[in-house]
């Protein structure tokens, strides 16, 4: 299945969950926490500007490796992957 984003929103795979310590101790799944970053699958069109008609670009392009916060976009699940929906503004920054 194929999902198209639209306005302002962004499709984000979160990156996989540390399964285990840097020392080499392995984490149960309770004690796994959700990774802040993902890498983004698809944009939508943009902001809409009222007053021409205009897309705004986004700052974020597909491929971006990005940090969101814990709580930002709603998760949902296609072919049985996990992904985010969440707007550009949730976004806080592109990892280089």
């Amino acid at each position: 299945m194929k999902v198209r984003p639209l306005g302002d929103k962004v499709l984000v795979k979160r990156d996989e969950a540390q399964k285990k310590t840097e020392s080499g101790i392995f984490l149960p799944e309770g004690a796994k926490e959700k990774p802040k970053q993902g890498k983004i699958v698809a944009l939508g069109n943009g902001i809409l500007k009222k007053d021409s008609g205009e897309y705004l670009p986004f700052t974020v392009k597909k491929g971006d490796t990005v940090l969101f916060s814990s709580y930002s976009g709603t998760e949902v699940k296609i072919d049985g992957e996990t992904f985010i929906i969440m707007t550009e503004e949730d976004i806080l920054g592109i990892i280089d």
